[in-house]
Order: structure tokens, then C-alpha cells, then sequence
């Protein structure tokens, strides 16, 4: 009786990026769009923080809450956190109902939208309610500390240089912080916060790559493109 070897079942491989430079950590796939899209993937899998400069619709935050998500898919974090100023436009946070939390987390929907994306709904709201995901308030965030965790700064532009003091000393053992912002978008009077690190970090010379996106580098639409050169011809 001839011995028949059982059928294997066939395995399914998780598709990764190729980009120059890229190291083991996961990007759910994502191909990037542009150069300076795969420059960021880069250095977000190689350092433990990272600056981000540039216009609306270059990808910015899509790649970096993608990153966040896949890392926390695979365990390789305990906690996604995302936070931003409250400097809205046209809007004061005050006049929101309810917590600081809870008025925080209509300006982290860019982020949880990529993470609901790739995480599913359950997941993010599961996340949410068991504190792995958290929109934090830079207002109560002192003498906190968060270790293995993946933090998301969106619109850092608007970061004052106190509030950016704080918000880096809170990085704690393990994790990841990626400041995201259009300088040229700050609402402050006086210098922005991400503007003084950035050049700290030149300064210094830290571990703090800086990726600077263009109009070249908008992929969102035309009508986005159009308009963000429109208004930055025109100083607006």
C-alpha cells in the first residue's frame, strides 16, 4: 500500500511594502503613492520618532495611522494614542458637550477612520472602551507616561512650545511618537512648538528624522492640489 502524504493547506502571506530601506515592521500593505510616502514608512519603522512636514492631502496621517494600526494588529504595541491641539478653525472646543474626551474625539476621526479601515469598527470601539486606543487631551496629560505605545500628534503646527515640552517628556520605554504638521498652517501668534523642535533636532543632531512633503506630493485629489497652491500663492 503506497504511503499518500495528507494535502498541506495552503498559507496565505501577508503582502508588505518593498521600499528601499524598509525593516520588518508591518505596513498593511500600503504601497506607497510617492517618494516621500516611502521615506516616512521608513523612518517610522527605524526610528522612535519622527517629524512630519507638509500640505493637506499628501498622506501624511493616512500612512501613520496604518503603521499604527498594523503594529498593534501584530501586538508589537500595547496603545495607539492620538492627540492634537485644540486650536480649532472657527471653533472653540469649549462650546462642545461633554468630557475633554469626549470633545476631543471629533478631531481624531482622520486617524480613527484609517484605523477603523484596518482594524474594523469592533475593534476600534472595543480599543476605545478598554483604553488601548485613547484620544488624549494635551490638557491632561501631564505627569502621565506612556510606555509601548504608538503616539499620533496631528496638526502639531499648532503645538505651543510649553505644550510640546511636556508632550515629549511623556514618551515612555518602547514607544513611538510621530509629530505631524503644516507649519505654514500654524493659528499661533508666536513660534510653533513643531518649528522649535524641528530645529532642535537639526540642532542637536538627534534621532529625529524630518520628512518634508510638498504640492508635488498631494495625492488626494485635483481639486485639493489646485487649491493648496491657490492658497499658497496667495499667502492664505
Amino acid at each position: 500500500m503506497n504511503n499518500i502524504e495528507p494535502l498541506k493547506k495552503p498559507t496565505r502571506t501577508r503582502r508588505k511594502t518593498t521600499y528601499k530601506g524598509a525593516s520588518s515592521k508591518p505596513t498593511s500593505g500600503i504601497v506607497p503613492k510617492t517618494d516621500n510616502q516611502a521615506k516616512l514608512i521608513s523612518a517610522i519603522a527605524s526610528s522612535k520618532q519622527v517629524l512630519i512636514l507638509g500640505p493637506a492631502g499628501t498622506g501624511k496621517t493616512y500612512v501613520t495611522a496604518t503603521c499604527a494600526a498594523d503594529l498593534y494588529t501584530r501586538k508589537d504595541i500595547d496603545k495607539i494614542v492620538i492627540t492634537r491641539p485644540h486650536v480649532a478653525v472657527g471653533k472653540d472646543i469649549g462650546f462642545l458637550p461633554g468630557t475633554l474626551e469626549e470633545k476631543a474625539q471629533p478631531w481624531a476621526l482622520p486617524v480613527l477612520d484609517v484605523l477603523v479601515k484596518h482594524l474594523g469598527r469592533g475593534a476600534v470601539d472595543t480599543g476605545l472602551k478598554a483604553g488601548n486606543i485613547e484620544v488624549a487631551t494635551l490638557a491632561l496629560m501631564r505627569g502621565r507616561s506612556f510606555d509601548n505605545a504608538f503616539i499620533i500628534v496631528d496638526e502639531a503646527q499648532n503645538i505651543e512650545i510649553p505644550e510640546i515640552k511636556m508632550l515629549l517628556t511623556r514618551v515612555g520605554e518602547g514607544s513611538t511618537i510621530v509629530l505631524n504638521g503644516d507649519i505654514q498652517q500654524s493659528d499661533l501668534k508666536g513660534t510653533s512648538g513643531l518649528a522649535k523642535i524641528i530645529h532642535l533636532s537639526k540642532k542637536y543632531m538627534l534621532d529625529a528624522p524630518v520628512v518634508e512633503f510638498g504640492i508635488d506630493d498631494i495625492v488626494r485629489s485635483g481639486i485639493c492640489a489646485e487649491w493648496v497652491k491657490v492658497f499658497m500663492k496667495e499667502g492664505l
